[in-house]
């Protein structure tokens, strides 16, 4: 459901939204210069856009998204700037957040296999073992809100599933459908979660795979001689349950048939593949008609709540295990810094 606030004048009442819409953005910044504004290391900055607490603009000359004069306005006159934004992007590893909550770093280790905890970022170490990040407010939210999680018998994985990987799969397809309007990069973003063999099987046209791969969001650098390396990302990006795979699929499907609503894929001049049309999946049940009304397979149950969704605006990027309500965090409402502070003060 929508909310409008009005602003009220002598002479007139509007809606928030048209005011705002009517008020000049002023120059649009270059993300570089936009980070430096707002005092943000880089990927404290590039957090802060993907978990939208930084509004971006496409450019207008096609190139990278850029953040209006007015935004960077609007985030440098929050009374605390800039340790409130700051602390709005903190991430934190096991042993760190492990010490947030005042627990072991085992117990910290099995509230995230167990889904309790949904990781917001991963690197590759220098021994090439995968290190999970999560936000240090949706720390002191789990905290508040489920406390006998800190105590009492540790939570045993349903079957050994360790849940990062796939949860962090879901949240970071969703970030990534945030931040653009292009139906294309939203393919892309759902493609990346599928191997070459799924994505050749839904997308026969050569071309189209040529662009989802060049749209493919980077999230890993690693050299390419790295074998193992490698596999240790794939395992990380990919999908590799029979539900979260046929997930993606169904994703995929609907988002390629958006893509190619608003524009076909870059194909040479006069190829005859692009007068014949686009080459339909060769799964029926892929076919965009027979999507209409179908909900995707839903995860195993082992929560008592059912598989997270992205936000309205963007399409929900696969089954995402969790025992939480979304935080305020996720909505872009501040937090208090102190985690002793907010416990003693909820008692």
């Amino acid at each position: 459901m929508t909310v409008f606030t009005t602003v009220t004048t002598k002479s007139a009442v509007a809606p928030t939204a048209v005011a705002r819409a009517a008020a000049p953005a002023g120059p649009r910044l270059t993300l570089g210069a936009a980070a430096r504004e707002l005092e943000l290391r880089r990927g404290e900055f590039e957090l802060a856009v993907q978990l939208g607490h930084i509004r971006t603009v496409p450019d207008p000359g096609g190139g990278q998204r850029r953040v209006t004069a007015r935004e960077v306005a609007r985030l440098r006159a929050a009374a605390d700037f800039p340790e409130s934004l700051r602390e709005r992007v903190r991430t934190v590893g096991t042993g760190e957040g492990a010490g947030l909550l005042g627990i072991a770093p085992g117990r910290f280790t099995k509230l995230a296999r167990t889904g309790r905890l949904t990781p917001v970022r991963c690197y590759l170490n220098r021994y090439r073992a995968v290190v999970w990040l999560y936000l240090a407010d949706e720390l002191v939210e789990l905290a508040l809100s489920e406390p006998e999680l800190l105590s009492g018998r540790h939570p045993e994985p349903d079957g050994g599933q360790d849940w990062r990987a796939r949860n962090w799969r879901g949240r970071r397809i969703a970030m990534l459908a945030r931040q653009t309007d292009d139906q294309w990069e939203q393919a892309a973003a759902v493609a990346s979660a599928l191997d070459s063999a799924h994505l050749a099987e839904i997308v026969r046209d050569p071309y189209e795979r040529a662009c989802l791969r060049r749209l493919q969001p980077e999230t890993f650098r690693i050299h390419p001689e790295s074998a193992i390396a490698q596999a240790m990302v794939d395992r990380v990006l990919l999908a590799d349950e029979p539900d979260e795979i046929e997930w993606y699929r169904l994703r995929l499907v609907e988002a390629l048939a958006d893509a190619r609503d608003q524009c076909p894929a870059p194909r040479p001049i006069g190829d005859p593949a692009g007068e014949r049309g686009i080459p339909e999946a060769t799964e029926p049940v892929t076919k965009r008609s027979a999507l209409v009304g179908v909900e995707p397979l839903a995860p195993r149950p082992l929560g008592r709540t059912g598989p997270r969704t992205a936000a309205p605006s963007a399409r929900p990027a696969g089954p995402e295990r969790t025992r939480r309500k979304p935080t305020p965090q996720e909505g872009g409402a501040p937090v208090q810094r102190s985690l002793l502070r907010r416990l003693r003060r909820g008692k």
